[in-house]
């Protein structure tokens, strides 16, 4: 068993809310649930009675009654309460006294918080939902927008969802190129546009990339803009924001069906066209109270601070804090400007739960800050982390630098369900480098190349019941070929999630990185998370990217691209040193066959190594069919790969 860093008390399970959920399930259901285990294998045996139980203890509101819990259809077809009506932003905007704060707006640089009460929100996307009445919006259409993470954004899609609109976002750090490829696909009736974003205190003007959009998005029918960094009049033909939010009208909810499209959120995209994952009101609906109230544990007049962007999944996640009554963060800038600017963040607005991505605890600590000892956490009693592993000096350095008593919460899930698989609860102990658990009606298993099971192996990460936050759809794809291919082609009826996973017999388990970029030597899989859990503490590295191509005759090279930390280079002591490292703290297979200097390690857009490109690259694809240059973070860092590839064929 791996080293056990903290557990809960007594007391602190006591008076959870998920606790409080458990013994308003015993009462319901006549039998005893002891503990997050119990309530797993119920949820997972009769998975229907688990997300009703959902629906009941949070009061969800129908206009129409369900006929059927679900659907006896095999995944991807499965719909959930069928018959039933409601609407998402509804159940948003519903909690929270008029004048208590339901926003806190804050951007990098120190500059004053804003805090928006319940009150003034519902106004806002009251009016703003009436505009897009009056400018002919209806159920269905699309509502797009270019935005970074702002009230701007909050109020943009629930005033959509408010009119059964369709919603979808990209964050301004987008290029037009990779922004046009995902929006024109939804074929927008409505764009509403920031004219730029703070960046480790720079202002970035996308002036130029909005009227781009405006020209190469025909659909757009209105145009709203957004002065949020510079001081300009809007463009000719646009619709200033003040005007949009400006006047007072009812909140009026219109009600969709459970299944209805409520926003599309897109793959990175970064092998071809992102894929348009759309979700529906009821099923996020559900996933948010759930996720926000049994496991972020927030209650009405909590807040919960989430660093991201809107183009991650993270920002519609964070929203369903709102759902349960509770306050969130908008953070909109750098997380590192100045060095652990986010825990800053935190403190300020005193914070509860907090949800960041791992890399953003790793560049932290890497810059010597040490938040604890900066900053009034006191009230910071969560910190879940996602986008990728935490690697095991990160638990350390979250128990050391921001607090001995914080629950360090290891989430993973995505974009394809705005959610999560697995994370930990209040019952679960925080395990160095291990994510606590499978969450509550979600029936996954790693499953080895058979098809069978396996505990305290590496296997395929699948799930075999359905569960209401999977895509309702794919955009464009009628006929759910798209969805069929990229879930269930492996198993049909099983979704397969594409990542490595051990599941232990203690119940924790760990997520070696994606399946098709795993690294697979003398029949042995490797975790790439593995090798950046353990070179990425090493003070002479600032980043690391390993890759595994097959060869003929059976050959396989193994190859590590470095990228040295400032005032360090790559010489023969720093690999020697690399290996020794590798070969005593993980395994000899784990040796590369080359280590190699980069320049960087490019990313999509939401922070992940590209792995699966640069193993296409070096197999012979060329760039352009290897990867979307719209999606990367630094083309030029992929174009070196590119070049360096070309010059091994």
């Amino acid at each position: 068993m791996t080293d056990t860093l903290w557990s809960p008390t007594a007391a602190r399970i006591e008076g959870s809310a998920l606790r409080g959920y458990l013994d308003w399930l015993e009462e319901r259901e006549g039998r005893p649930f002891a503990d997050h285990d119990a309530l797993w294998a119920w949820s997972v045996e009769d998975i229907g009675r688990f997300w009703l139980s959902v629906v009941d203890y949070y009061g969800v509101e129908f206009s129409a009654p369900w006929t059927q819990v679900r659907t006896p259809d095999p995944m991807p077809h499965t719909r959930w309460f069928t018959g039933a009506r409601l609407n998402w932003a509804q159940h948003a905007l519903r909690r929270g006294a008029d004048s208590s704060v339901a926003m806190v707006c804050v951007r990098e640089g120190g500059a004053p918080a804003r805090e928006i009460t319940w009150g003034e929100l519902r106004r806002s996307v009251a009016a703003a939902a009436s505009w897009l009445r009056r400018a002919g919006v209806r159920p269905g259409d699309r509502v797009c927008a270019y935005l970074p993470n702002t009230e701007h954004a909050v109020i943009g899609v629930l005033a959509a969802a408010a009119v059964g609109a369709v919603w979808s976002c990209c964050s301004p750090d987008f290029g037009a190129e990779g922004t046009i490829g995902r929006l024109a696909q939804l074929e927008p009736t409505v764009l509403i546009a920031a004219d730029g974003y703070h960046w480790n205190g720079k202002e970035i003007d996308r002036a130029d990339v909005v009227a781009t959009l405006r020209e190469k998005l025909p659909t757009v029918r209105h145009f709203v803009h957004v002065p949020y960094v510079f001081d300009r009049l809007a463009p000719s033909g646009a619709v200033p924001w003040d005007s949009f939010v400006g006047e007072d009208a009812p909140l009026e909810f219109e009600q969709v069906e459970f299944s209805h499209p409520l926003w599309v959120l897109f793959t990175s995209g970064t092998t071809g066209l992102p894929k348009g994952l759309v979700h529906g009101h009821g099923g996020m609906t559900l996933q948010g109270l759930m996720w926000s109230g049994l496991y972020g544990g927030l209650r009405e007049g909590e807040r919960m601070f989430t660093f991201t962007s809107t183009g991650w999944a993270l920002w519609n996640m964070q929203l369903g804090a709102l759902t349960g009554g509770a306050s969130i963060v908008l953070y909109e800038g750098s997380p590192g400007h100045p060095a652990g600017a986010v825990f800053e963040v935190a403190a300020r607005t005193r914070a509860d739960v907090m949800l960041l991505g791992a890399a953003v605890v790793t560049a932290t600590a890497n810059t010597g800050a040490s938040p604890r000892q900066e900053h009034d956490l006191s009230r910071l009693r969560h910190v879940m982390v996602s986008g990728s592993a935490l690697p095991s000096a990160g638990y350390h350095w979250i128990m050391e630098h921001v607090g001995p008593d914080v629950r360090i919460d290891s989430t993973s899930g995505g974009t394809d369900i705005s959610g999560a698989f697995v994370g930990a609860n209040e019952y679960a102990p925080v395990r160095v480098g291990r994510i606590g658990g499978r969450l509550a009606g979600v029936d996954c298993a790693a499953w080895d190349e058979d098809g069978e099971p396996v505990v305290d192996s590496v296997g395929d990460l699948v799930v075999t019941q359905p569960i209401p936050s999977m895509p309702v759809c794919l955009w464009n794809d009628p006929d759910a070929e798209r969805y069929t291919e990229s879930y269930f082609e492996t198993w049909p009826g099983v979704w397969r999630h594409g990542d490595w996973v051990t599941f232990y017999a203690d119940g924790s388990l760990a997520i070696h990185g994606r399946s098709d970029s795993t690294l697979n030597r003398q029949g042995v899989r490797l975790g790439s998370s593995d090798f950046y859990d353990v070179l990425e503490t090493m003070p002479e590295i600032s980043e690391t990217l390993v890759v595994g191509v097959d060869q003929p005759d059976d050959g396989y090279w193994l190859g590590l691209f470095v990228v040295p930390a400032s005032g360090h280079v790559l010489d023969d002591s720093l690999r020697q040193k690399i290996v020794q490292t590798l070969r005593t703290r993980l395994t000899p297979r784990h040796v590369p066959d080359e280590i190699l200097e980069a320049p960087a390690v490019p990313h999509t857009l939401s922070g992940k190594r590209l792995e699966v490109p640069i193993k296409k690259l070096m197999s012979g694809r060329p760039l352009e069919k290897a990867a979307n240059i719209a999606s990367v973070d630094d083309p030029d860092a992929l174009r070196w790969y590119a070049r360096f590839a070309a010059s091994r064929l």
